[in-house]
């Protein structure tokens, strides 16, 4: 998951407003409270899914709601932004852990950046296609050409989805390329 996830909503094919979460939420809160008749989709750029939420209530309340509670003082290092979790383990993890330097948590850090590092491109490859796929088949999944781009994205081949595509409502079209990126 990105961790600046952003989100896009769209009335009909156009993009209403694209950015952070309480911005999105400000921007589609106001139109609700304007009474917005349009059917307002709002899609996860990182995932390409399709995400619903309440509008009752204040701002405040709406993003309550949604937005992560604030991190809690305690153990740890809260300014830094590490959050304490729980983690179950075997015995033998624990005891592995426990003979590491500066402690368990310094090494389960050091091992997660390390499998950070070697994640293969192929990964994050695989996530764009997908998230591009997910937002094109509630976006586009009744638009001419949509089986043939759909089958060009997941050939990797941009030429030939930029071509299959040039007929859709511009938003949909600019947006499934952007989630799809430099990936195809």
């Amino acid at each position: 998951m990105n961790e600046n996830p952003t989100y896009t909503a769209f009335a009909n094919h156009t993009i209403i407003v694209s950015g952070p979460l309480d911005e999105v939420l400000g921007v589609l809160k106001r139109r609700f409270e304007e009474g917005e008749s349009a059917i307002i989709l709002v899609f996860e750029d990182w995932s390409g899914r399709q995400v619903d939420f309440d509008l009752r209530g204040s701002l405040e309340e709406v993003l309550a709601r949604v937005l992560p509670p604030p991190v809690r003082t305690g153990p740890g290092r809260p300014r830094l932004g590490v959050v304490s979790r729980e983690i179950s383990l075997l015995p033998r993890h624990w005891q592995w852990l426990e003979e590491q330097p500066n402690g368990a948590s310094a090494a389960l850090r050091r091992l997660v950046d390390q499998a950070r590092k070697q994640e293969q491109v192929s990964h994050r490859v695989r996530l764009a296609v997908d998230a591009a796929a997910r937002f094109m088949s509630a976006m586009a999944g009744n638009l001419a050409g949509y089986e043939e781009a759909t089958r060009a994205l997941y050939a990797r081949d941009r030429g030939s989805l930029e071509e299959l595509t040039e007929n859709w409502p511009r938003d949909i079209r600019d947006h499934a390329l952007r989630l799809a990126g430099d990936c195809i």
